[in-house]
């Protein structure tokens, strides 16, 4: 029987694989175990390698995701595929030490816990080599984190984590799903105290592949907060998008000033360029950070720029005739405009949801 499984999100981690099955297969000599490595489709034959390794490593598997992407769906997917009572997150980087594995089963066993975290920030522990930014980036969502998660810990931005099933099963529907930071995503969701406890050690450098972390990344850790706060009334992604069409407004206005005020453009022609281009603007600012995990690319980025058109241009005439009929039934102005605005926004994003993001990105 399998007694710890572990989750390894993967993309494009193909020249770290087989070192990584090394090193696990030497410190978990005389535990029952499990590999899932869990890949968003990378582009270097990362899974293909995973499965071609099944006849020397038959306790290893890969969770091939086609059309999404998303370190925490990743994780969170990875750890439902699995019985095993215990479960590890780590990265398939090499960075994350392997020799406490044996230390954090035990410790996560004999007292009972909940969680048991590699800490980077605990006794011995030690960021290494990490960069200058990315160490003051870590210590920003650790403070903005604390208001949303209530306990004391000292790396809760870890990406190395041991849990119990039983904790994980009463937390996973509360789940955001969201973000990079899955452990945030647990101690913020979890109904009950979290009983862990932190075991150090020294975060290594990355020799093999690219970091995947971007200023978006940043963007997505605060869409975990934002979900975690206000999420249970308002979707986040509804949020997004309508910040998104609100940014659109301001582009628009500012670039018909320009050419209608300043350089005497024709009303016409200053009307729709500014249109065109304030659409163009939402399309690539939803589909770069709303829809991060959904990315439309090449063709695919074509079609679903013509779904996101022809939504908003039904919208747009939606919330013109919804304003103007609320306007002659006797409404102020100001509240017939925003009423128009608020139902044209849901529509706009509930459509584009399903066939800009959704029905095209998965083709």
């Amino acid at each position: 029987m399998i007694e710890l499984a572990l989750v390894i999100p993967t993309f494009n981690e193909r020249d770290n694989i087989e070192e990584l099955l090394g090193r696990l297969t030497t410190v978990l000599s005389g535990i029952a175990w499990e590999a899932i490595f869990v890949d968003d489709d990378s582009t270097d034959g990362t899974a293909a390698l995973i499965r071609s390794l099944n006849g020397r490593y038959p306790h290893v598997r890969a969770l091939q995701r086609i059309g999404r992407r998303g370190l925490s769906s990743a994780c969170i997917e990875g750890m439902l595929a699995t019985s095993a009572p215990y479960m590890a997150v780590m990265d398939a980087d090499l960075q994350h030490d392997e020799s406490i594995l044996p230390v954090m089963l035990n410790t996560i066993k004999a007292e009972e816990l909940d969680l048991v975290v590699g800490s980077r920030h605990v006794g011995t522990g030690s960021v290494g080599d990490f960069a200058a930014h990315r160490q003051a980036l870590s210590r920003l969502g650790k403070n903005v984190g604390r208001r949303i998660y209530k306990c004391d810990i000292q790396d809760p931005m870890s990406g190395f984590f041991m849990v119990r099933r039983t904790f994980f099963e009463k937390t996973a529907h509360r789940l955001s799903g969201i973000s990079f930071k899955i452990l945030v995503d647990l101690l913020a969701s979890a109904p009950e105290p979290v009983r862990f406890r932190e075991i150090p050690y020294r975060f290594r450098s990355r020799i093999h592949g690219e970091s995947k972390l971007d200023t978006t990344n940043l963007i997505e850790y605060l869409f975990l907060l934002a979900d975690k706060t206000v999420g249970a009334w308002v979707p986040v992604r509804f949020i997004m998008f309508s910040i998104s069409g609100l940014s659109g407004v301001v582009i628009f206005l500012a670039l018909f000033w320009a050419l209608y005020a300043r350089w005497q453009v024709t009303f016409e022609l200053a009307e729709g360029a500014s249109t065109a281009v304030a659409i163009c603007t939402n399309f690539l600012v939803n589909n770069w950070v709303t829809y991060r995990d959904r990315r439309l690319k090449g063709a695919r980025l074509i079609r679903g720029f013509l779904w996101f058109c022809l939504a908003c241009s039904i919208g747009a005439w939606g919330s013109f005739s919804i304003a103007s009929f609320g306007f002659q039934k006797g409404l102020p102005w100001q509240v017939a405009g925003l009423t128009g605005l608020i139902i044209t926004s849901v529509w706009n994003y509930g459509v584009t949801a399903a066939f800009t993001w959704r029905a095209v990105g998965r083709r």
